[in-house]
């Protein structure tokens, strides 16, 4: 169950883990319902088998994570969660949505300095901006890892809570 410092440090933008418990998967889930209303320390929310926890509106920032667990039934007593770590959907989303300009910029530059090659006309601006999109995957693939450099404390948090929510069941 714990979150091994590994985990961490790998070159992953979203931790994962998973682990077995001796407990229906009912049981827990309902433990974490419970924390919706006596706990101020994070937002949980319940969906069916997963259940989210974030920090609060007044503790985030750009680089908060969210822990998402699914919750699954192994048989009557005993569940699989699985855990992962990343960034709020939103700011997941804008990510993702400057990966994709990032490509389209690569593949019309591309298919311009193709064209151009294939004319016999000068290509070596479109092969120049190219090499931009590439530079900025790896900003982006930077600006990624420090976020997740940043998010490091409130994850911690987060598994200890999870942690403790499930030291608790009965």
């Amino acid at each position: 169950m714990p979150l091994a410092d590994k985990e961490l440090n790998e070159l992953v933008l979203r931790p994962r883990f998973n682990f077995k418990i001796n407990h229906p998967n009912e049981v827990a889930l309902n433990a974490f319902e419970a924390q919706k209303s006596t706990s101020c320390r994070f937002i949980v929310n319940r969906i069916d088998d997963h259940v989210f926890i974030k920090c609060p509106k007044d503790k985030q920032t750009l680089t908060s994570p969210q822990l998402h667990l699914e919750i699954n039934k192994i048989d009557a007593n005993t569940s699989h969660i699985h855990g992962l770590f990343g960034p709020s959907p939103t700011a997941w989303t804008l990510f993702m949505f400057f990966h994709f300009v990032l490509a389209v910029l690569f593949i019309g530059f591309g298919i311009g300095a193709y064209t151009k090659w294939s004319l016999d006309k000068p290509f070596d601006l479109y092969v120049v901006f190219m090499v931009l999109p590439i530079l900025g995957w790896i900003i982006l693939y930077f600006i990624g890892r420090y976020r997740k450099e940043q998010s490091i404390p409130q994850m911690l948090e987060q598994h200890h809570f999870m942690r403790d929510v499930l030291r608790g069941l009965k």
